[in-house]
């Protein structure tokens, strides 16, 4: 492919809305452009890469022994009213009405159309197990689209779904595909690990995430030595010693606060550590007000807190509510003497406090010395705040945590009868007695593992595509386009390697050989094929290697020899 002809426009400015580098950098290397938020283009040399990594994808799906089947993007709400997700799912869910006023959903994954399939064709466990998946594009409407692909409203995604007669059966697909998708990572050059996650909207209990290291990732990942790992929105921890805990005293005891209401202006007044300190946080549930304490120097894990609530639309309460409910204003709100319909909901951390500094319900007003069991009565505990690098694991109760960052790229899910019992899916098993599919289901972000690339692969020039994905093997760089006997060999190789099948990006373009070596390197091809009127009277082509940064000087019959040392087994 000829640069002059490829449509390939690159910017040397990041735009300004683009916030991390994979996103500057497949603009600014022309690999997508923004339509609008959340939607993107995959121009050319983006879209060589989409495929490539379909193909992995595809390849790996084939391996073990899933059938690829299309479905349909648009999708009756009444599917979504029968498995519960239709509400669930909330304002994320793009929806439609046609000219008859029907309402319809854009799929935002495909649980409830491939349960609906299966209830119709599948009807004996002589049929089981089967694996279906498909690639297709996906939308959500975000509620804030960011990072240009990464988080985006329409997404291109390979979801697959197993049914089973057995729990066993489940097992084995599911150890299956989490074989299959470190394949397909590690075959795109992308270091990654797989992680307990949360489950979300698609539900299931048992679920894993594949992360892709990157260190501006959106997702914190927990890692022990003894072999734990989960993402943020799952990991549990032992906490770590409090270096000063509050004391028990007889009673709580009142101490004035005038206008401290964060936990740092507390802890500062009172001098004190905020780790001595307990928050209380004010939901509404339903119907139900919820008060969920936690350690005063952690966060809240809502994604916990609506899980244990199995509620996806908690929200906290507003100040006015804050102050029906407990007589003071927001900043003040304490456990003790809340109103006996309040859930209280302690963190599990908060079992180890032999005291507490709490809000006393009170205006400028705080309570310390209170003790949990005696003071007040949490209606349960559970692990709802978030976990720090440091904490001593949850598993081993021994080592630390520690973190890195990353890219979710992967999910897999054993839904069990999630969907099957909600929609009536049966199949009759070997006694002739009818039972609900035993389902799993597995999503890869094709699209997102574009930016995830990136994300993982870049310096200060740009793009560092891995091999099996990059868009092109080698670009040529003739540097004087003018020359003749220069153009003449750029030709002949050009052709010669194209015969022999190697994807070449020629960069004809009749620009100065500086601005053309930026391009190079923002694109980020692997190889660069350098011709100079030098190096040519000695029959030499300087071959760069990108992602090294190093350079050799070949005679013009080696190249070949040496794109094929780069690449190896790989073609």
């Amino acid at each position: 492919m000829r640069w002059s002809k490829l449509y390939l426009p690159t910017y040397k400015e990041s735009p300004s809305d683009a916030e991390i580098p994979s996103h500057q950098l497949m603009i600014r290397a022309g690999v997508i452009r923004k339509l609008t938020a959340g939607v993107y283009t995959f121009l050319p040399l983006g879209y060589r890469v989409l495929k490539k990594i379909e193909n992995i994808v595809r390849e790996e799906m084939n391996r073990t022994g899933s059938q690829e089947i299309l479905m349909p993007i648009l999708h009756p709400a009444e599917l979504y009213e029968e498995s519960g997700r239709l509400q669930n799912f909330g304002p994320e869910l793009f929806k439609l009405n046609d000219r008859k006023n029907r309402l319809f959903a854009l799929g935002p994954t495909h649980e409830e159309v491939v349960t609906d399939l299966a209830r119709t064709e599948i009807r004996s466990y002589r049929q089981l197990p089967q694996c279906l998946y498909q690639i297709l594009t996906k939308f959500r409407d975000e509620i804030r689209p960011r990072f240009g692909v990464m988080r985006a409203r329409e997404f291109i995604m390979k979801d697959a779904y197993s049914f089973h007669e057995s729990h066993e059966s489940l097992e084995e697909t599911y150890r299956t595909m989490a074989d299959a998708y470190r394949r397909i990572l590690n075959r795109c050059g992308l270091e990654n690990i797989m992680v307990e996650a949360d489950a979300g909207v698609i539900g299931g209990d048992v679920n894993h995430e594949f992360i892709v290291f990157a260190e501006e990732g959106e997702s914190e990942i927990f890692t022990c030595q003894c072999g734990y790992t989960a993402n943020s929105e799952r990991a549990e921890s032992a906490g770590r010693p409090l270096k000063s805990p509050e004391k028990i005293l007889a009673s709580p005891m009142r101490v004035e606060t005038p206008g401290q209401k964060t936990i740092e202006e507390v802890s500062r007044f009172l001098n004190t550590e905020p780790s001595q300190l307990v928050k209380t946080l004010l939901y509404r549930s339903g119907e139900e007000v919820v008060a969920a304490l936690i350690p005063g120097d952690r966060s809240l894990n809502e994604t916990k807190l609506a899980k244990l609530l199995q509620d996806p639309w908690i929200e906290t309460l507003d100040d006015e509510s804050i102050r029906k409910l407990t007589g003071a204003e927001a900043g003040y709100s304490g456990p003790v003497g809340l109103p006996d319909k309040t859930r209280i909901i302690a963190d599990t951390l908060l079992d180890d406090y032999e005291g507490m500094i709490v809000g006393a319900n009170e205006n400028d007003t705080h309570l310390r010395g209170v003790k949990m069991g005696r003071d007040f009565e949490p209606t349960e505990t559970a692990s709802i705040s978030t976990v720090k690098s440091g904490d001593r694991c949850a598993r081993c109760g021994e080592s630390e945590l520690v973190t890195r960052r990353g890219v979710e790229l992967g999910h897999i899910f054993k839904l069990d009868t999630k969907y099957s019992k909600s929609m009536n899916a049966t199949f009759l098993d070997q006694q002739g007695k009818e039972r609900e599919f035993i389902m799993g289901c597995y999503g890869f972000g094709v699209s997102r593992a574009v930016a995830a690339a990136v994300e993982a692969n870049h310096d200060d020039r740009g793009i560092l595509w891995p091999l099996s994905i990059t868009p092109f093997d080698a670009i040529m760089l003739p540097i004087n386009v003018s020359d003749t006997h220069t153009m003449e060999v750029a030709e002949s190789l050009y052709a010669e390697l194209t015969e022999a099948g190697w994807e070449v990006l020629f960069d004809d373009r009749d620009l100065r050989a500086g601005f053309r070596f930026k391009d190079a390197d923002l694109v980020g091809i692997p190889i660069r094929i350098t011709l100079g009127e030098r190096n040519l009277k000695t029959n030499k082509i300087e071959i760069y290697h990108r992602r090294d940064d190093r350079s050799e000087l070949v005679d013009r019959e080696d190249v070949i020899g040496v794109l094929a040392d780069v690449y190896g087994s790989l073609r």
